[in-house]
């Protein structure tokens, strides 16, 4: 497994707009074939700040992602929705078992 966190700070006033445009693209990469998650989630006490979740059941699948006309249609659309660029940070599953993904 290939689990990485996305670090994204949006602006404020684009805050609605970045959500809708995440789980479109959430959505879509659910339904690859390399993917055993994808979420999208929201910090409480800060509503500008999200992680995406990606675990990727092969570095292949990582790449394959990068390549979907979801993928580019998201990166295109909120670049310029960002406070600062995303940071991804790269994990290593430990538990549970890749199985219980």
């Amino acid at each position: 497994m290939n689990i990485v966190l996305v670090h994204v700070h949006v602006k404020p006033e684009f805050v609605e707009a970045f959500k809708q445009a995440s789980i479109e693209n959430a959505s879509n990469s659910v339904k690859e074939d390399g993917i055993a998650r994808f979420d999208v989630i929201q910090q409480n006490d800060d509503l500008t700040r999200f992680i995406l979740v990606e675990v990727y059941k092969t570095a292949e699948a990582s790449a394959a992602h990068k390549e979907t006309a979801h993928y580019a249609k998201w990166r295109d659309t909120v670049a310029e929705m960002m406070a600062e660029p995303r940071q991804g940070i790269k994990y290593t599953n430990i538990h549970p078992e890749d199985s219980g993904w």
